[in-house]
């Protein structure tokens, strides 16, 4: 009878066909197809040969049943009993022998066609250990590349909202530049300038504007611009202000009380000026004064001109953001 196609071949035709990711895996597969469907027609061929010596053998043993009988009936027979029965006993042997031939033929057939089968029962067993583990690969890589996407989906989120928070700050500081520009608009530009750098605001002012040479005191021409930038400044609770004092390299004459050098004038102007910008309504604790005396220069100190724009005062109003520096060290954080 014959053998239907055993669960273990079919469950590894199912999982070569969804599991194998490549053209070469379902080339070896198809080999190996190939191959089992090979044996299963040569052991079928080798069961209808041994049916077939059966059959025949069944026939065999009909006919020697026969013979027998008539052989019986002969030997009563004088003259034809020898005869016969040297002729029945010839067809016997003849008969024997053939059996034996069909039988040993048979069992020669059956032993190489079930070492075959063995041999392709053993590959298949490890083309199905490797088929487990390519499934198994390919799981875990469908795992790592879901939780990648999500990874990348997240922090496509938060780059997004990092993008607002950035947009947001910049449009603060570009509105907070156009508010102190319009408040300085009587100011000269020589004297007086406002950029934006960095994302932070600059106001820088000239000496000619604020004080007398090697003076602290603001001229009342300055302290006008300190009253106007102080009225934009007090409303403005995020924006910490920096207050810094620069000078050109020449020193300062000795003998000026109070100061040793252009670092103590760089200072005290400073000082000055961060005080005036708190008596305007600016909140101390949100004012930082700090001489940066000649070592920030703007131009090289090799003409009266470049001297002058390197005696200045530059206020820096930055923004408080400590809502986006929140979220650069959130994207920053190694996912666990």
């Amino acid at each position: 009878m014959k053998k239907s196609t055993s669960p273990l071949l079919l469950a590894a035709l199912l999982a070569a066909s969804t599991a194998l990711p490549s053209c070469v895996a379902s080339k070896k597969f198809d080999d190996l197809k190939a191959r089992h469907e090979a044996t299963e027609q040569a052991r079928e061929s080798a069961e209808r040969q041994a049916r077939e010596a059966v059959a025949e053998l069944k026939k065999a043993n009909e006919e020697l049943s026969a013979l027998r009988l008539e052989n019986k009936r002969l030997v009563n027979d004088s003259a034809q009993t020898g005869t016969i029965l040297r002729r029945t006993q010839g067809l016997y042997r003849e008969l024997s022998d053939t059996y034996d031939k069909l039988l040993k033929n048979n069992e020669k057939v059956l032993a190489n066609k079930n070492a075959d089968y063995q041999k392709v029962a053993q590959d298949l067993a490890r083309r199905e250990a490797e088929l487990g583990d390519l499934a198994n690969n390919l799981n875990k890589s469908r795992n790592e590349i879901d939780k990648l996407a999500s990874d990348v989906k997240s922090r496509e989120a938060k780059l997004a909202e990092l993008e607002k928070a950035l947009a947001e700050k910049d449009a603060a500081v570009n509105a907070l530049k156009a508010k102190v520009s319009n408040a300085l608009l009587s100011f000269k530009a020589s004297d007086l300038q406002v950029k934006v750098k960095d994302g932070k605001v600059y106001v820088s002012l000239s000496e000619q504007l604020l004080f007398k040479s090697g003076s602290t005191k603001v001229d009342p021409k300055g302290q006008e611009a300190l009253t106007k930038l102080a009225g934009v400044l007090k409303d403005q609770r995020d924006v910490n202000v920096v207050v810094e004092g620069h000078t050109d390299n020449v020193p300062i004459l000795k003998g000026t009380a109070g100061m040793a050098d252009n670092w103590d004038l760089s200072a005290l102007r400073a000082t000055e000026i961060a005080r005036l910008l708190t008596v305007g309504g600016v909140q101390p604790e949100r004012v930082t004064a700090s001489g940066r005396s000649q070592y920030v220069p703007v131009a090289k100190n090799d003409s009266p001109q470049n001297k002058a724009l390197n005696r200045r005062t530059e206020i820096i109003l930055t923004p408080k953001l400590d809502e986006l520096f929140q979220m650069l060290e959130s994207n920053s954080t190694p996912a666990k």
